[in-house]
Parts: structure tokens; C-alpha cells; sequence
């Protein structure tokens, strides 16, 4: 007579005779309804995490470009429902237009302009603070105030320097026995957009200092004290070392001062307002002149558009050619392939 647990041994000794003599272990179900209550769990939590800040997302960045770009397709004037269908004719006029055209090229200009000159100042000072001495942290912080001002403040404030005959710029030229332009810095075409650029370098080159200085923490001492060893001078050390391994630490820094040149607008709004002639025209005082003074809101729509396509265009690129070789998978892909 066969019993229960003689059953029970044959299937075992068949279930390992099938599999080469070891058992498998089978897992509970328990385990599997656990496991799958824990997953939907974490989903939920994180769905209630993420929805206040995703909601904030769309409310506030994906609806206004969906509805700057439902504006761009109408001749509209700030009231009334949009009835005047255009097309694609406001992006032409806008692309057309020698303003718009001269507001891109300051753009590009500001960009550049401030990587060359930001860079390598605020790269020398920073390694200058990162040595021992004595005021050093009154000295980081000197440096770092510009920065936390208010760009309305810090313009006002250049505004009355810069001010011909009267302001403290002209005073101090006239008291060397020299003179700036008549109309001042700031009125005469030639130097209004070089003016503004100093006053940018000013107000943004302490969060360079401050970037490059807490990426220099990151830097091993060890390396500085190996390559003293073997005879490199501070200038090789520097060069060799210390700027190599500051790499991503300039690079993000360049990305943060491309995109904030490409929206720069209330600098150069309270200085200039554009002018004179439009020499220190951006692409968003140029919107807000089409927008609100000459109440052309589909024009001044299809430029918003614009600009967010060239913001877009150059985010992108530079994350793709510049950005990735600090990406870790990068880095060792490109290890195997010269392996």
C-alpha cells in the first residue's frame, strides 16, 4: 500500500533525477503578491511626490509655450478672441526683421563675449582664493556679493554711475585729465554694448569664483604634493592637474552662462532699453518692445517661440558633444574602444 509520504518521496526523487540531481527551490507565492503590493506601493508613493511638481511643470512651462505658440499663428492685439489666422507669417516677419537679426547677433555676441572674458578671470581668482592667506574668506565673500544682488539693483546702480558728465565714471576720467564719450558710455553706439558687457562681467563673474572655488575642493591634494615632488612648478601644477580635473566643473559653468545670455533681458532693459539704435537690442527686450509698447502680441509670441527653439537647439548640442564625456558610461565607453 502506497502512503502519502512515499508519494511524496518519489516526486521528489523524479523532480531530481529531471534536473540532475538538484532540487530546484520554488519560491512561495506569498513572496510574489508581497513583492508586487510593496512595487505598487512605491509607485503610489512616488506618484504623490511627484505630482504637486509635475502640475507646478505643466502649469507654469508646458501650457504658456503651447499658448505662445497658438498666439504666433494669429495677428492679435492683446484682446479679443483670435480670429486673424496667420500661418507661419509672424516667424517670417520675425526672422526678417533687422532688429530681431541684430538682437541674435548681441546674443551670440554676450555669449561668447562672457565665456572669454569670465572665464579666465574668474579661473585666476579662484585658484588665488583657494591658496592660504590671510582675509581669504572676507575676500570670497567680497568677490561672491555682486552675484546675490538683484539684477533690477545692480542696474540702477551702474545706471547713475555710468551717467554722462555727472556720473562717478566721468568724474574720475575728467580727474586724470581724461573723457568719455559725450553722450556717455551708454549713449553712444560704439561702446553701449562693450559697457554692458563690463557690467555683466561684473555682476555674474562671482558665481564663476564660486563654482571653480568648490570644484577645487574636489581636487586631491595628493596629486599637488606628488607633482612638487617630481619638480612641477605652481604654473604646471595649475595647468597639468588642478585646470584638468576642474574640466566638469567649467563646463557646467559655461552651460549656465550660455543660457543665461540667451534670456538676458532686465540688465539690459533698466541700462539701455535696447538702445541707442538698437545696438544692445536682446531677443526678449525686442518681444517685450513688440508686446507691450507696440501691442503686436502675435509678433512678439513668434519670437518667444523662436528664442526657445535656439535655447533648445544649443541646450541640446551642448550636452551632447560637450557635457557627455563627464558622463561615467562615456568615459569608459570610449576607454574600451581605444583598448
Amino acid at each position: 500500500m502506497t502512503t502519502a509520504s512515499s508519494v511524496d518521496a518519489m516526486s521528489a526523487t523524479t523532480r531530481s533525477n529531471a534536473t540532475g540531481g538538484v532540487t530546484p527551490p520554488v519560491a512561495p507565492k506569498g513572496n510574489d503578491r508581497r513583492k508586487k503590493k510593496h512595487n505598487r506601493r512605491m509607485a503610489l508613493e512616488a506618484s504623490i511626490f511627484i505630482a504637486p511638481a509635475l502640475l507646478l511643470f505643466l502649469f507654469f512651462v508646458v501650457w504658456p509655450i503651447i499658448r505662445a505658440v497658438q498666439f504666433s499663428l494669429y495677428r492679435w492685439k492683446g484682446f479679443g478672441p483670435l480670429v486673424d489666422f496667420v500661418g507661419l507669417r509672424n516667424y517670417v516677419s520675425v526672422l526678417t526683421n533687422e532688429v530681431f537679426q541684430g538682437a541674435l547677433a548681441h546674443n551670440l555676441f554676450i555669449v561668447v563675449v562672457s565665456i572669454i572674458l569670465q572665464l579666465p578671470l574668474g579661473l585666476g581668482i579662484a585658484l588665488l582664493l583657494n591658496r592660504k592667506m590671510w582675509g581669504r574668506g572676507v575676500l570670497r565673500t567680497i568677490v561672491f556679493v555682486p552675484y546675490i544682488l538683484a539684477e533690477v539693483i545692480v542696474a540702477v546702480v551702474w545706471f547713475q554711475l555710468l551717467q554722462p558728465r555727472y556720473g562717478a565714471i566721468d568724474t574720475i576720467l575728467e580727474s586724470i585729465g581724461l573723457s568719455g564719450p559725450a553722450q556717455g558710455f551708454l549713449g553712444d553706439p560704439k561702446y553701449a554694448l562693450w559697457t554692458v558687457m563690463v557690467v555683466l562681467t561684473w555682476k555674474y563673474i562671482g558665481l564663476a569664483i564660486i563654482l571653480f572655488l568648490a570644484g577645487l575642493q574636489g581636487v586631491p591634494e595628493e596629486l599637488n604634493e606628488a607633482a612638487q615632488i617630481d619638480g612641477a612648478s605652481w604654473w604646471q601644477t595649475q595647468f597639468r592637474i588642478t585646470i584638468p580635473l576642474l574640466g566638469p566643473t567649467i563646463r557646467m559653468w559655461a552651460f549656465l552662462s550660455m543660457v543665461g545670455s540667451l534670456q538676458l533681458f532686465d540688465m539690459v532693459w533698466i541700462l539701455t532699453k535696447g538702445g541707442p539704435a538698437n545696438s544692445t537690442t536682446t531677443m526678449v527686450t525686442f518681444l517685450i518692445t513688440e508686446g507691450t509698447q507696440r501691442s503686436n502680441f502675435g509678433i512678439a509670441s513668434a519670437a518667444s517661440v523662436i528664442l526657445f527653439v535656439i535655447a533648445l537647439i544649443m541646450a541640446l548640442f551642448y550636452q551632447r558633444f560637450i557635457l557627455r564625456r563627464d558622463n561615467p558610461d562615456y568615459v569608459s565607453r570610449k576607454r574600451r574602444v581605444k583598448a
